[in-house]
This record gives C-alpha cells, sequence and structure tokens, in this order.
C-alpha cells in the first residue's frame, strides 16, 4: 500500500486479529513496525511473519495498562529506530453481562485496557509524533463506539470514551497546527478471536455468546480490515468504518436517532443469547 514506505509504525494487541493484520501489511508496505502485546506466542509469530517478509521490527511485551512502562516504551522504540510516526492503538478485550450483574471490577478492568490503554499510547508517543514532522494517532474504537448493545455497557462505555477522546485529539491538533493526523476507526464484526477470549458476568453463557459472534456477526477478515484501515490513514479520514456491517448500521443510526434503542432492544431479545 502506498505512503508508508520509511515510516515507524507501533502497534499495540499484534499479537493476532486486527492488530497482526495491520503489523504485516505495515511491514509489506515498506514501514518499520514496533510491535507489542501480552500475547508473548502470538507476538513471537508476528515477529516471525515480519522478518518473513524483510521488515525491521522491534516486538516487546507490553501491558497497556501500565502506564509508566508504556511512557518507558515509547522512549526505547524512538531510541531504537531515531523517530516514531505513527501510532495504532489497536491492544483490547470484551466482556458481556448485563449491569446489574456485573461486578464494579470488570467494568473498570474493560476501562483499563480498551480506554486507558489508549489514552496511555497516545499520551505516550504524542511527543515523538509532533517531533516526527509526520505524525498520525490511529485509535480503534468499534461499531459499538456509535451504539450501545444490552449486554455490553462495559466495552460500550470504553469504545464510546475512545471515540470522544481521539475526535477531541484530531481537533485539538488542527488548532494547535501541530504535524499530526488523527483517525478513529469503527470496525464491524471482524473475524478474530476477540469473541471466544471475553469474559463474562457469572451465569452467562461464553460458549453461546462467542459461538454467536463467530457465526451470525464476524464478517470481514482481520486482512480485510487492515487494507480498509490502512487506506482511510492514507487518505487522512477522520473516521474509517470496516465493513458492511458498519457502515449500514452507522447510517441506520444517523437516520432513527434514539429510536434504534428500541429496534436493538427487540433484535436482541430474540436473536442474541442471554447477558443475564
Amino acid at each position: 500500500m502506498q505512503g508508508f514506505a520509511g515510516k515507524v509504525a507501533v502497534v499495540t494487541g499484534a499479537g493476532s486479529g486486527i492488530g497482526q493484520a495491520l503489523a504485516i501489511e505495515l511491514g509489506r508496505s515498506g514501514a518499520s513496525v514496533a510491535i507489542s502485546d501480552v500475547d508473548t506466542e502470538g507476538l513471537a509469530a508476528t515477529e516471525q511473519r515480519l522478518k518473513a517478509i524483510g521488515a525491521p521490527v522491534k516486538s516487546d511485551r507490553l501491558d497497556v495498562t501500565e502506564r509508566e512502562r508504556f511512557l518507558l516504551y515509547a522512549d526505547e522504540v524512538k531510541d531504537h529506530f531515531g523517530k516514531v510516526n505513527q501510532i495504532y492503538n489497536n491492544a483490547g478485550i470484551a466482556f458481556t453481562g448485563d449491569i446489574d450483574i456485573t461486578p464494579f471490577k470488570d467494568i473498570e478492568r474493560v476501562m483499563d485496557v480498551d480506554y486507558w490503554g489508549v489514552v496511555n499510547g497516545t499520551k505516550a508517543f504524542l511527543p515523538h509524533l509532533i517531533a516526527s514532522g509526520d505524525g498520525h494517532v490511529i485509535n480503534i474504537s468499534s461499531v459499538f463506539g456509535l451504539f450501545a448493545v444490552p449486554g455490553q455497557a462495559a466495552y460500550n462505555s470504553a469504545k464510546f470514551a475512545v471515540r470522544g477522546f481521539t475526535e477531541a485529539l484530531r481537533q485539538e491538533m488542527i488548532l494547535a497546527k501541530h504535524p499530526v493526523k488523527v483517525t478513529t476507526v469503527h470496525p464491524g464484526g471482524i473475524k478474530t478471536a476477540i469473541a471466544r477470549n471475553a469474559t463474562t458476568a457469572e451465569g452467562v453463557d461464553q460458549a453461546s455468546l462467542a459461538e454467536w459472534f463467530d457465526t451470525k456477526m464476524a464478517r470481514t477478515s482481520p486482512e480485510r480490515a487492515a487494507q480498509i484501515i490502512l487506506d482511510g490513514v492514507a487518505k487522512n479520514r477522520a473516521r474509517v468504518l470496516v465493513g458492511a456491517d458498519a457502515k449500514i448500521l452507522d447510517i441506520f443510526i444517523r437516520v432513527s436517532g434514539s429510536g434504534y434503542q428500541r429496534v436493538l432492544t427487540g433484535l436482541a431479545g430474540k436473536f442474541m443469547p442471554p447477558t443475564h
């Protein structure tokens, strides 16, 4: 893909799914790639694939909730490659459960990874992106950052927060005339292991939820998702919708306003596995 040769890109959650596909596509496109994950086996597989295509790569275990470590990591990447142009804050987890049966700690855990992990990555690398003279922040939200779904309050909260944080950042970079572009990404149903790796509130059938997501919702491959995201990045899109489902749902939400809640509640009651 054009526009990435010579760039240094950072990808969190690069051990599988969208993160792995982004790292590989960036490497194929001529970028140097710093990859991280808590899944060291998946991370090693991504590293080997990047080395096989001759892409310069730095691989590190990183927990995005550990702020001080993230700050040190940003400096390490800058020292290793000499500059940093792009960060893809992609690492995330999922949780399902109605609010009344979900412990505080499970909501906090999702927010720590899915929201604060994005904030940590953005803040840690922003000075380096500004210094590069050609920076770009790409934060992965979700279609669940466009509308709410019963049983997904924790995930919705984090992904709505990522959207607001990132859209504000884009405007701030423009007003400050900083050389940093900013993109929010809203993937629809992607064929990854996120549902199978998700946790649930006590009593919720995680296996049924994962099977439902994999068979009914997941439509777009991680490789295709990465291509769509990078095309949007190359074109400096403010918002990238990944998958036909994301585009259709975005239009539906815009047209229906708050009425979407009535429709989704009815559909969830008929077709989704119970979340309580």
